[in-house]
């Protein structure tokens, strides 16, 4: 690693992703998997759907108060206080004895989703500068795919050999090292970017809320933001859940094969957000934004059409280029039009606002496999995609000269 890279690296970014990668091996070890162990404890293709969609009504409010606990109490405090949640839901998890009761604990399971999620690209944009901050997202997701690399074929192989409830205890542990590591940091370390704590009160909470929903709807690029991702998350919702599925009931892969695919996209997502980042620094987001949509289009086009083992391997590899390009991308430039001290309250608006559009996607998705045929959720889903790309190469793009957002839209003050 260049030494330019090595000074991005600070000993605080070590242990935070440390962390995030012990988290996300057990998270990326069960979420492929888990329509298939539903199915197993009773559930149908339709109740799958249903599901996923009741587990995303929890994260709609979860996420706006998570978001707004960070930006108030700070990004590892608030992070901690999620990786609490995230052990009980695995707990719930290890005990659940059928899909009805495992409904709850992946209910339970969303409260780091909602505390942690919008403090990630949070503490990566206050601990880098905006000269190099699409190069600090490019590298910090390069190490990050480490979690798709072990995890997917790590479930698969415990699955397939000793059983889900092996395969959730093992994930279960590596989460609990996680969380045990956020707690410490929390107590111990204190990023120099790191405002004083604000108190949590309803009026900051209502402030808070006023100051992002005003950002939302303001017609410029964050509208755009929002209404492309609303209509993309719609889209990929439709099939996210049911791939898994299709993968196991319609082409006949093993969980082993499953796992692996999983691996591969994580392999491939390595090598395109360093080169994502300094396409961001050199020629703007969109550039990058528009070309990984164009590579997961084409991946879909190309699920579409597979039905031999190497024709998914080589979709899987075009997602990850694809996703690779994309995640840098999207992080720097909300990171350069959001207020610094609103960046969490931000991601949780932002994302439980589009979660909700995309609510009943998964159960809908599901009742197009059910009643017309399987592979109807994934056409739709790539004709989604495709519907914003114009838009995002028209519309994302900032200003020569960026207004001082910062300066002209005073912090909150809370008593």
């Amino acid at each position: 690693m260049s030494q330019s890279n090595n000074r991005l690296l600070t000993p605080l970014m070590i242990w935070f992703l440390t962390a995030m990668i012990l988290a996300n091996i057990a998270a990326n070890m069960i979420n492929m998997l888990m329509p298939i162990y539903l199915t197993e404890l009773g559930a149908s293709v339709g109740q799958v759907g249903m599901v996923f969609t009741l587990t995303s009504v929890v994260i709609l409010g979860l996420q706006i108060m998570g978001g707004w606990i960070s930006d108030s109490i700070g990004r590892l405090r608030a992070i901690a206080i999620g990786s609490i949640g995230g052990v009980l839901g695995f707990i719930a998890m290890l005990l659940a004895p059928s899909w009805q009761w495992m409904l709850l604990a992946l209910s339970v399971n969303q409260i780091p989703y909602a505390l942690v999620g919008p403090s990630f690209s949070a503490f990566i944009a206050e601990n880098s500068s905006e000269a190099n901050r699409g190069r600090m997202y490019g590298l910090t997701d390069t190490i990050y795919q480490v979690v798709g690399i072990v995890g997917p074929p790590l479930g698969g192989l415990l699955a397939g050999q000793f059983g889900f409830k092996w395969m959730l205890l093992v994930a279960a542990l590596f989460y609990s090292a996680a969380a045990a590591l956020r707690i410490w940091m929390a107590r111990n370390m204190r990023p120099e970017s790191e405002r004083e704590a604000r108190k949590l009160t309803v009026d900051s909470f209502k402030s808070s809320i006023k100051v992002v929903a005003g950002m939302v709807v303001g017609g410029g690029i964050i509208t755009w933001i929002f209404l492309t991702d609303g209509v993309r998350d719609i889209a990929f919702r439709l099939s996210g859940e049911l791939q898994p599925l299709y993968l196991e009931q319609v082409i006949g892969l093993s969980y082993a094969q499953i796992g692996i695919l999983g691996s591969v996209f994580s392999i491939a997502m390595m090598l395109t957000p360093i080169l994502s980042g300094r396409l961001v620094d050199r020629y703007g987001e969109r550039v990058p934004i528009t070309v990984g949509f164009s590579m997961v289009i084409l991946a879909m086009v190309i699920f579409l059409q597979g039905r031999t083992y190497p024709a998914f391997i080589g979709t899987w590899a075009l997602f990850g280029l694809g996703v690779g390009l994309l995640s840098p991308a999207y992080q720097s430039l909300v990171s350069k039009v959001v207020p610094r001290q609103s960046l969490g309250t931000f991601s949780g608006l932002f994302q439980g606002s589009v979660g909700l559009i995309s609510l009943p996607a998964p159960w809908i998705g599901a009742q197009l496999w059910e009643r017309f045929n399987p592979r109807l959720p994934f056409l739709l889903t790539a004709i989604g995609a495709a519907i914003t790309l114009p838009v995002v190469w028209w519309k994302f793009k900032l200003p020569k000269a960026p207004p001082e957002v910062e300066l002209a839209m005073a912090p909150v003050e809370v008593e």
